[in-house]
């Protein structure tokens, strides 16, 4: 029998800071190239998030998105782990992955050369009028929606910002990264504020 006196009161236990497990689930279209999402997932495994990497079905051309990979995960932790990473590897980490999952999707694209189908005209689509964008990497709370965009535009000090994002004032997303500004914004939050 254990003396009561030596075991830990509540007290002295000390409390987890988020008692909600740690998932990240990353889903890339099944006709990515293979291991496309690598190393994200290992990054995300780093910073402490089991992962669950899932292919999701080709998209119908309507429906194209402009990201390469999507990660839905809970973005207070994920932030919390990047912020709580030692030093500059964090955001090494974390820009060295995206720029290799993006570089890898880049690479398998078909060109012309490769005997592909030729570019779509305006005529062919219905979309031919909407902004063209390189694909991203979008992490996205599962909680509230918001998203955050990762694109290979991204610098440095980009990633060191990310690190301290502040995600209470933010009630719609996508965030994104304003050079001009040089910080993380939701262009809606922006626009209903003013």
């Amino acid at each position: 029998m254990t003396d009561p006196a030596q075991s830990p009161r509540p007290a002295d236990v000390e409390p987890s800071p988020d008692p909600r497990p740690r998932t990240a689930d990353v889903f890339v279209e099944e006709s990515a190239p293979r291991g496309q999402e690598a190393p994200l997932v290992e990054e995300l495994g780093v910073l402490g998030f089991t992962v669950r990497a899932r292919a999701l079905p080709a998209r119908r051309p309507i429906e194209q998105l402009a990201w390469a990979v999507l990660v839905v995960l809970p973005l207070q932790a994920f932030l919390t782990a990047l912020g709580g990473k030692a030093g500059e590897d964090a955001h090494h980490g974390l820009s060295n992955a995206v720029r290799k999952v993006l570089r890898r999707g880049s690479e398998a694209e078909p060109t012309p050369e490769s005997g592909a189908q030729p570019p779509a005209t305006p005529n062919d689509s219905p979309l031919a009028d909407a902004p063209t964008t390189s694909p991203t990497v979008v992490l996205q709370d599962p909680a509230t929606g918001i998203q955050i965009i990762l694109g290979p535009h991204l610098d440095d000090t980009a990633y060191r910002a990310l690190r301290a994002l502040d995600l209470t004032g933010i009630t719609q997303g996508p965030v994104r990264y304003d050079t001009a500004e040089a910080r993380w914004l939701s262009d809606v939050d922006e626009a209903t504020s003013r």
